[in-house]
């Protein structure tokens, strides 16, 4: 378990880089000869917005409740690769699919022209409609093109959505547009949480159904995410931006 401890104050993205072997172990997000590990923080104030100013004597990190040496530290705006999986399934067609479209459209407006970003299609078979690249106008047109098609693999989706983009440079997340209902998935829900721990993809799982389904809220913490429940076209819409 890795845990960083904010001493003070509040600030923006940060990058850890912990010289120890047992971390280097227990987070795969980058290893070499010296044992170095990367390990991304992003600190909010209480309205959810980022702060400047922080430095390496305002945090600590610490595995499994053992204090860890930061060998170096930098605070900045980092890349960020994120994978937008859209549920396209028969249940969600109709209104809540035009909603999560021109939500996820809203999205790729808010990147900047450095991060990257692809488009998955969840339904019977999870395709990857635009894969990873900063080119918005082929992710645009792939998330416009998209029509209710199959079942909702969900579990099966999450898993192969962190595949895809964990090999990705930079911070790493994963939002997930869905009811949050599974179908016929190969994977189970275990499975899906098992990847999730030992990924370095954080994962942003938005309900668009009548409810947030428990998964949601665990794999959010588990990654150090959030869930939301959107309730509304005008909340979704919110929410990704």
């Amino acid at each position: 378990c890795i845990t960083v401890v904010r001493r003070a104050a509040f600030g923006a993205a940060l990058l850890l880089v912990a010289a120890q072997g047992q971390l280097a172990a227990a987070v795969r997000q980058f290893t070499s000869g010296v044992n170095l590990v990367e390990v991304y923080a992003s600190v909010t104030d209480e309205r959810g917005n980022a702060v400047s100013g922080l430095s390496q004597g305002d945090f600590e990190l610490h595995e499994d409740g053992v204090l860890q040496t930061i060998a170096n530290f930098a605070a900045g705006n980092f890349p960020l690769s994120a994978a937008v999986a859209i549920d396209r399934s028969f249940s969600v067609a109709g209104t809540r699919l035009s909603l999560a479209k021109s939500a996820a459209q809203a999205f790729l407006g808010e990147l900047r022209s450095s991060d990257e970003a692809m488009i998955i299609a969840v339904g019977s078979q999870v395709d990857v409609v635009a894969p990873l690249s900063t080119d918005r106008s082929a992710q645009r047109d792939a998330v416009s093109r998209l029509d209710a098609f199959g079942t909702t693999g969900l579990y099966d989706a999450i898993i192969a959505a962190i595949d895809d983009v964990q090999p990705a440079k930079g911070r790493r997340a994963l939002i997930i547009l869905s009811d949050g209902n599974d179908r016929y998935s190969e994977a189970s829900a275990a499975d899906a949480l098992e990847r999730a721990r030992r990924s370095d993809v954080m994962i942003f799982p938005v309900s668009t159904g009548a409810a947030r389904p428990p998964l949601f809220a665990e794999l959010a913490t588990l990654t150090g995410g959030r869930s939301f429940h959107a309730r509304d076209g005008a909340a979704l819409a919110e929410t990704l931006r």
